[in-house]
């Protein structure tokens, strides 16, 4: 293997770096695995770069391996090896206690090595779509953990000590696509948990202390075959709080549901039958009036999906693959931006779900624009790094590498300002596009870029009070399937907004940026219905 010389036929990159005193390192596409692959292996002298505190190895099928002198690189705090071929991972990671974020996502890894749990400063561990089928015991060791991504592999449980009060800083599970079948009742020792994601699992069940969770906002279990048949039909259509406060009510038939004759139960069965309920309880007079305003501040009672065609078409282009090569895209008609407060709680609602099940940006990245400003067809494109210009959004047209620099210096600032060791987790997608000359853009017809996933979208076609029809985009280094995870909390996000806009009737707002005197007011919905139009990717 090439580890066993180290002087021979010396990568570039690798040469490169060593000269430099380079911090950061990126291997990855077709030529690093050609060297991979004529080379048997990463050239030894990799391990020699002790400086290093990021390391990206990715999208190289020929990497089947890490040697264990990994452990010399002892500086790590970013080590991304995903996209591989991966089949084990050494011992000797657990050596490089200064790790933050570990990525071993897309290879074909069947186990992880107990080492891990030693990895104290761990925030964010992605070994999903692997085919892992047990987790180490001791992660609970791992008390910085925030964020764990175990999707799409093979495990029939999650470890114990994963529910354990130490983990005070874990916000974040995701671990659909397995073949999990039980959900642990301890589940409510995480003090900090706010996602958790297990749909397309084995569970028969959802614990009654999942509704002390008190910080649990984002929650999935859909493709479980629950006993419970009214849960499961919440799960699969209903909002994490009804699901919680159905849980919290001890579920049909149990705990304190029976002090209420399952009338709790029946309020929050997302809004099914509920006429039918009335006329045989009509003795609950009042309250159940009650119950019934309640449940419709809380539910959506429907959401067209149009299957029309529509004018606007995007194509991708076949260098987004090696860069950022998941899209969902889609057209919402009916919100009503207008009145009040309606689109600051709607731009607020988006920001939360980029910090939440967005990751901050790291795993997928929205991006909102008027259609009414785009000029179709679209092109999901890459352009070189130092050539992409765009209008971000509130300044001025400027190149994408010298918007990078902007945000690092203001990164930076903000870092120093708060007096910490790391930049904010505000900025930490802007290492999603380190060391890559080709950046991911959306562009119009007119060869705008409208769009610079994971950064910005352009104030071209930035959304105002006036616009009455939203073009929805949503796009992944990850997955596809968090690509259509987070479209979905976002239409439900925005029918949720909508009905409350439609419920407050607050008064009409002025456009800072339009003359409104001089644009014909246009009429609110007789309804709070969203029409969800699909966007064709070819």
């Amino acid at each position: 293997m090439a580890e066993e010389n180290s002087s021979l036929n010396i990568w570039p990159e690798i040469e490169k770096a060593e000269k430099e005193n380079r911090r950061e390192l990126v291997l990855q596409g077709s030529a690093v695995d050609k060297k991979v692959q004529s080379s048997g292996g990463l050239h030894a002298r990799l391990y020699s770069l002790s400086l290093l505190n990021y390391l990206e190895i990715s999208q190289c099928p020929s990497l089947h391996e890490i040697h264990e002198n990994i452990r010399h690189l002892s500086h790590l705090q970013s080590l991304i090896l995903c996209r591989n071929k991966l089949t084990a991972v050494p011992k000797s990671i657990g050596d490089l206690k200064a790790i933050k974020v570990l990525d071993l996502s897309v290879n074909q890894l069947q186990a992880l090595p107990e080492e891990i749990c030693a990895l104290s400063e761990l925030n964010t561990l992605n070994v999903s779509c692997n085919s892992i089928t047990a987790l180490p015991d001791g992660l609970s060791k791992c008390v910085k953990l925030a964020s764990i991504n175990v999707s799409k592999n093979a495990l029939s449980r999650l470890p114990d000590d994963l529910w354990c009060s130490n983990l005070e800083l874990l916000s974040s599970i995701i671990a659909s696509e397995n073949a999990i079948e039980e959900l642990s009742s301890e589940v409510h020792n995480l003090p900090a948990l706010k996602v958790l994601d297990l749909s397309s699992n084995k569970l028969q069940e959802l614990p009654s202390e999942l509704a002390d969770c008190s910080k649990l906002k984002e929650t999935n279990f859909k493709g479980n075959k629950l006993k419970d048949k009214r849960l499961e039909k919440m799960v699969n259509g209903c909002q994490t709080k009804s699901v919680l406060d159905y849980l919290r009510a001890g579920g049909r038939g149990k705990g304190k549901g029976k002090q209420q004759d399952g009338e709790l139960s029946e309020r929050l069965d997302c809004g099914r039958n509920i006429s039918k309920k009335k006329s045989g309880a009509k003795q609950k007079g009042k309250k159940e009036e009650e119950e019934v305003d309640e449940l419709n501040r809380m539910v959506v009672r429907v959401l067209h999906v149009s299957k029309a065609p529509t004018a606007v078409t995007v194509k991708v282009s076949a260098g987004v693959k090696d860069v950022r090569p998941y899209i969902v895209c889609c057209i919402v008609k009916g919100m009503n931006l207008r009145r009040g407060n309606a689109l600051k709680r709607f731009l607020v609602a988006q920001t939360k779900l980029h910090d939440e099940i967005c990751a901050k940006r790291t795993t997928a990245t929205i991006a909102t624009h008027d259609l009414g400003l785009l000029k179709a067809p679209l092109l999901y494109d890459t352009r070189p790094r130092d050539t992409l210009k765009i209008v971000p959004l509130g300044r001025k047209e400027m190149r994408a590498v010298e918007l990078l620099e902007l945000l690092q210096q203001e990164a930076e600032e903000l870092r120093k300002h708060k007096k910490r060791q790391n930049v904010s987790g505000l900025h930490k997608y802007l290492q999603l596009l380190d060391g890559k000359d080709l950046y991911p853009c959306l562009v119009d017809a007119e060869d705008h870029v409208v769009s610079f996933p994971p950064i910005t979208n352009s104030e071209r076609t930035k959304i105002k009070r006036s616009t009455q029809e939203l073009f929805l985009e949503v796009t992944s280094s990850t997955s596809l399937q968090i690509c259509k995870d987070v479209m979905d909390a976002l239409i439900i996000k925005m029918a949720e907004l909508n009905k409350l806009t439609f419920d407050v009737k607050e008064d009409v707002g002025s456009d800072e940026e339009t003359d409104v005197t001089s644009v014909p007011p246009a009429e609110d919905p007789a309804s709070p219905e969203l029409t969800v139009v699909q966007v064709k990717i070819r």
